[in-house]
């Protein structure tokens, strides 16, 4: 078990390679730059879960460690979507907020438009990723087993099978999960937390590290607003009360009701990836 956050370490799959992560191992495909042999240790994430025999100076030193690498495949990842002008997106949220709904409207809506791609991470099972390849889209499947984010080293090894386009859009559906996601970098261009009106607009108060780290909040499910008691208002001032800079799109992609706004963001972030910016 990891000492930081308490999840699973050293079951994750990846679709495309023959062997799992449990072992010591060198990139050989991917030009990350990750030329040395090391140990996955995956799942690991910044909440502090108590290790018995270890101090909490000891726990803080490999958390640091434990980010500090995850950060060095970051930026590896982020010359490499650099380098060929990819957009990377990140999408964070609790389980159930609708986020593959969204991502596979996104897909059906934009595939004549785009060229795009999708790393798909969840605990168990392909079923997330087999719905997006539905559309047309390419997918992978990352199941981290009992780990409760992706890390930026399971992209970089996804990367090497999905291969996606030069100037494509990249999305990245994270393990659903509010807490760990938001401390692990995986050089994308941008995290974008997708909230639905049925969970609560105390949610950015609740878990402000991840409204903090993300450049964008989706309000989604804004159909079902005359069924639930939820404040927009509040909730819009929750986040920027935690994130001043969020920009906050609101939409339903069960109707399609603001869709146009979320496919405008889109378009405009994939013009200055192309540009180098």
């Amino acid at each position: 078990m990891c000492t930081v956050c308490g999840c699973g370490e050293g079951e994750t799959t990846i679709e495309g390679h023959e062997h799992d992560h449990r072992h010591k191992h060198e990139h050989h495909h991917h030009h990350h730059e990750h030329g040395h042999a090391h140990t996955h240790d995956y799942g690991q994430g910044p909440a502090h879960a108590h290790a018995p025999g270890l101090s909490q100076a000891r726990m803080v030193q490999i958390e640091e460690d434990i980010l500090g690498k995850n950060n060095e495949y970051a930026a590896a990842n982020r010359r490499w979507f650099a380098e060929r002008r990819i957009l990377a997106l990140n999408l964070v949220s609790s389980p159930g907020s609708g986020k593959t709904t969204l991502l596979t409207r996104t897909l059906a809506d934009l595939k004549e438009e785009l060229p795009m791609a999708v790393i798909e991470g969840d605990q168990q099972t392909s079923h997330d990723a087999d719905r997006i390849r539905e559309t047309g889209v390419k997918a992978l499947q990352i199941n981290t087993g009992k780990g409760c984010h992706l890390d930026a080293h399971m992209v970089g090894h996804a990367l090497e099978s999905l291969d996606p386009e030069e100037g494509s859009v990249l999305f990245i559906e994270n393990v659903g999960n509010l807490v760990c996601p938001a401390a692990f970098d995986l050089g994308e261009a941008h995290k974008v937390a997708i909230l639905s009106v049925t969970e609560g607009e105390d949610k950015p108060l609740k878990y402000p590290d991840m409204f903090h780290a993300a450049d964008l909040m989706i309000l989604n499910k804004t159909d079902l607003l005359p069924y639930v008691d939820f404040d927009v208002d509040k909730c819009i001032e929750y986040a920027r009360r935690v994130n001043p800079r969020i920009r906050v799109l609101q939409l339903s992609a069960t109707t399609g009701e603001g869709m146009d706004g979320w496919h405008q963001w889109i378009h405009a972030n994939r013009q200055l990836a192309a540009l180098g910016s």
